[in-house]
């Protein structure tokens, strides 16, 4: 049997070492078609990999994917977080736990999870081909340029247009991406001179809609940013794309809680609401390292028992090719983790058989 993985990212790679795993008598491919693997693991978390988060109850967990909540609940019953913890563990990279429950790998160095993956690689017999332009990809599973058949497909491409392309080839529907996590850019701002304050608690309210997030806030130069900005931003992405990121962001300072002494004395200058703070956003911003897409192939077409294609046989996805998004990028890994190794154990050991 010859399996192809294409997308040389954290969901190509688990693939590719779950399927040789599960089938050690498999060959399998693992095509990238630039010469960085796993490009998002070495810049996330600044260079320290957000491996996956302490959350070991799968109904808590899947609260964290504003897309792919109720998809996901079935594969983190059979891979979770306890389940990458050990798996990394049992090779030699143990994972820490920080104080809001992030965890990573115990060097503090993203550059510890890629030697894993590439020295487990290298053992299991797994065939890498980096810089691998693919031109075309035919029912068959015959790939043009590296010009060689397979008998299983697994796509991991992210939010590549190729990847999406080759899906709709194959029958499939498309979400239209759009951007996920990211921070408000306020005009005029303020509070720009409080760049740096930050607070434990805060409510963000888009006027006008019933999305709301409380959490930890950060003031930047530019607006608001910390945790509670990007879990809006996520669960109001498709909403934040429709009106432009222009809309009025209401804050909710909760004055019952201690505020830093230099914002409550601009918040009493301002002679706003304490409860309801209104700011005028007109863009967003992005940290690149962190880039995550809301879009994908539409869930309702993939079997999650398995990750194949209900639409052709021997095709399966994992990670965000999928229309599945996280708040933080521990949540994206994990992500990527439990659909990579779903979709690797099944197609290492899968019969001819359409995925109902």
């Amino acid at each position: 049997m010859k399996i192809a993985i294409i997308g040389g990212g954290a969901a190509g790679f688990f693939a590719a070492l779950t399927a040789k795993e599960a089938n050690p008598k498999a060959e399998v491919h693992l095509f990238e078609r630039s010469n960085k693997l796993l490009a998002k693991v070495r810049l996330s978390g600044g260079g320290r990999c957000n491996v996956t988060h302490a959350c070991f109850d799968p109904k808590a967990l899947v609260l964290n994917y504003p897309r792919g909540h109720k998809e996901l609940l079935g594969p983190f019953h059979r891979f979770q977080p306890q389940d990458t913890i050990a798996w990394f563990e049992s090779r030699g990279v143990p994972l820490k736990e920080e104080a809001d429950g992030r965890m990573f790998p115990l060097s503090n160095s993203s550059e510890t999870i890629i030697s894993c993956f590439v020295q487990e690689a290298k053992k299991l017999g797994v065939h890498i081909h980096t810089q691998a332009t693919i031109t075309a990809i035919d029912k068959g599973f015959f790939l043009h340029g590296p010009d060689m058949a397979f008998d299983r497909l697994i796509l991991t491409t992210g939010s590549s247009r190729f990847g999406w392309e080759v899906a709709k080839q194959f029958g499939h529907t498309i979400q239209s991406p759009v951007p996920s996590l990211f921070t408000f850019n306020i005009p005029n701002f303020p509070l720009e001179h409080l760049s740096g304050v930050s607070l434990p608690h805060a409510t963000l309210t888009i006027a006008g809609t019933q999305f709301l997030q409380t959490g930890p806030l950060l003031i930047t130069h530019w607006g608001f940013s910390g945790p509670v900005a990007l879990k809006l931003s996520a669960f109001a992405a498709r909403y934040l794309a429709e009106k432009n990121y222009h809309i009025t962001l209401q804050v909710n300072w909760h004055p019952d809680q201690k505020l830093p002494k230099r914002l409550f004395k601009t918040l009493q200058e301002r002679e706003t609401c304490f409860e309801n703070d209104p700011y005028t956003v007109s863009g967003k911003t992005t940290n690149k390292a962190e880039f995550v897409t809301c879009g994908g192939i539409t869930l309702s077409e993939v079997n999650f028992k398995t990750l194949e294609s209900k639409r052709c046989p021997n095709l399966f996805f994992a990670g965000e090719i999928l229309d599945i998004d996280g708040i933080t990028g521990g949540f994206n890994f994990q992500n990527a983790w439990t659909t990579a190794h779903l979709a690797g154990t099944a197609a290492a050991n899968h019969s001819n058989s359409v995925s109902k």
